[in-house]
């Protein structure tokens, strides 16, 4: 068993970082293989909207993080991802990258848990963990939660881990995706779903 920690920051080892490490020892400590994955610093396309995925498997834009990430989402039996609060919301970059990896791959997704953390210095977290959470809860992924919304508060790494409450959030965040993913391995298979998706769009009738 193993979850995918996302750490969505251009700063490998700060914030982001720090709170993604706590939920990887919970889950460490509960048997679950743990790997972070840093998005790093470079330009992310956004998406184009081009619908070439869709024939091809995967994101035309064959020479970036998409495709890589999509691939390490899809073989993980959990996924977390982990955003830095700007003006309330998620690191654009992220957020451009995660566009792409799931309108490509998100029906390779379903049924797989997942989960938000972000990290602030004040305000703004609950914005950024409701935009993060629809990648989530528009591919059929079982969101996992915590004893409270999944945010720790600190301008810098040292503050993360005078930040209690939030490195305990974390922990708790952990642990309950690892029970989950061990009910899922133990359990009844996923629901079968109707053949036929229905997609409404709305229009003016003349």
């Amino acid at each position: 068993m193993k979850v995918l920690l996302i750490n969505g920051s251009p700063n490998k080892d700060g914030c982001t970082y720090t709170a993604l490490m706590e939920v990887a020892k919970a889950l460490e400590a509960n048997g679950v293989e743990t790997e972070i994955f840093h998005i790093g610093t470079e330009p992310q396309r956004g998406c184009l909207g081009c619908g070439k995925c869709h024939e091809i498997g995967k994101c035309v834009f064959d020479g970036d993080l998409c495709n890589v990430l999509a691939e390490k989402i899809k073989e993980a039996d959990g996924v977390v991802v982990g955003s830095p609060v700007y003006y309330a919301g998620p690191n654009g970059a992220l957020c451009a990258l995660l566009d792409r990896v799931f309108f490509s791959n998100g029906s390779n997704f379903k049924h797989k848990p997942a989960a938000c953390v972000v990290v602030c210095r004040r305000g703004g977290a609950s914005a950024a963990f409701d935009r993060i959470n629809k990648y989530f809860t528009i591919s059929q992924m079982p969101v996992v939660s915590s004893q409270y919304w999944n945010a720790a508060h600190g301008f810098t790494p040292d503050d993360i881990r005078r930040d209690l409450e939030g490195l305990q959030i974390m922990r708790t965040l952990g642990s309950n995706m690892a029970w989950l993913i061990k009910c899922i391995k133990e359990g009844n298979p996923p629901p079968e779903l109707e053949a036929k998706r229905y997609m409404t769009n709305f229009h003016s009738i003349n």
